[in-house]
C-alpha cells in the first residue's frame, strides 16, 4: 500500500495505491522475468480556493521487465545488472499513463563489508507525455546506502533525482527526493517493508509512505 501527498498553493492531492504487486520468476541463475501491475488507485484532489473535491478510482498499467545479472547474482562484492522494461497502457488516467512507455535501469551495488553496501541505479525512459499521447525522454539515478541493523533487519537511505523532458514546457521538471526504508525478514522466504519519502523541491510530491510484503515461493 502506498500513499502520496502533494500540496501546492491552489491544490491538494492524495493518491492511494493498493494491490500494487510485482511477480518475479527466475528462469536461470542470473535471469528473471518481472510482471508488475497496480490493480487499484484512488486520487482525491481538493481545490483550496473553492473547496471543491474530486475523487477518481482507477486501475493502473502493467509493466513487463527482464532482469539480467552480469556479475555476482548473489549481491556479493561488485554486482551489476541490466533491467529493460515496457509498460502497457491497461489502466486509465490519472493512475494509468495513457500510452505505452519503456525504460532501462542498470542497478549497481558494492558490498563494503558484511554490514554496509552502496548502490547506484541510473535510469533512462521513453516516458509518456503529460497529455497521455506520445513519449519523451526522462532520465536520472538513485543512489543509496544500506546497512544490516541485525540479522533480520536492514535499513536503506536513498537519494533520487529525475529529469523529465516533457514537450509541454509547463510539465518539464527535475524531481529530487530522499527516502528511508526498513526491511524485516522474519524467515528466509518472507520480508516486510516500510518506508517514507520526502520531496526536496517544489516539483516533487511532498510526502510518500508505503508498506509492503514480499514472499518467495
Amino acid at each position: 500500500m502506498d500513499w502520496t501527498l502533494d500540496k501546492s498553493a491552489d491544490m491538494r492531492s492524495d493518491k492511494i495505491l493498493t494491490g500494487d504487486f510485482l511477480a518475479r520468476l527466475g528462469v536461470t541463475d542470473s535471469t528473471e522475468v518481472q510482471l508488475g501491475w497496480t490493480s487499484y488507485g484512488r486520487l482525491r484532489t481538493r481545490d483550496r480556493a473553492s473547496g471543491d473535491v474530486q475523487v477518481q478510482h482507477r486501475t493502473g498499467d502493467i509493466t513487463i521487465g527482464i532482469s539480467q545479472n552480469i556479475r555476482h547474482p548473489d549481491g556479493s562484492g561488485f554486482s551489476l545488472s541490466v533491467l529493460p522494461s515496457v509498460t502497457l497502457p491497461t489502466g486509465r488516467s490519472p493512475i494509468g499513463a495513457g500510452d505505452w512507455s519503456a525504460g532501462l535501469r542498470v542497478p549497481v551495488s558494492i558490498a563494503l563489508s558484511e554490514t554496509f553496501s552502496i548502490g547506484l541505479t541510473p535510469e533512462i525512459d521513453a516516458a509518456v507525455d503529460a497529455d497521455g499521447a506520445g513519449r519523451h525522454l526522462a532520465y536520472g539515478a538513485v543512489a543509496g546506502l544500506a546497512t544490516k541493523v541485525s540479522k533480520s533487519v536492514t535499513a536503506t537511505l536513498e537519494y533520487m533525482a529525475m529529469r523529465d523532458e516533457d514537450p509541454d514546457r509547463t510539465e518539464r521538471s527535475t524531481q529530487s527526493l530522499a527516502s528511508l526504508s526498513v526491511g524485516w525478514q522474519p524467515a528466509d522466504d518472507l520480508q516486510f517493508d516500510v518506508g517514507a519519502v520526502a520531496g526536496l523541491n517544489r516539483r516533487t510530491a511532498d510526502i510518500e509512505a508505503y508498506v509492503g510484503i514480499s514472499r518467495r515461493f
